[in-house]
């Protein structure tokens, strides 16, 4: 009963947050190569486009 529940709250919280979570390696990388210094946030464009599409 008490699995039942917590699958029925996991289900629920991908459902709100799915875009968000689709879009977080986009994201994560994206900061990563605006690290870099000088290139880093050209770099990082395409990555930001791409979390951009998937969650605007």
């Amino acid at each position: 009963m008490k699995w039942k529940l917590i699958a029925a709250l996991v289900a629920m919280s991908l459902g709100l947050f799915g875009c968000g979570l689709a879009a977080a390696p986009c994201r994560i990388t994206s900061a990563v190569l605006k690290i870099v210094p000088v290139v880093g946030h050209i770099a990082a464009a395409p990555t930001d486009a791409c979390a951009t599409v998937i969650d605007p």
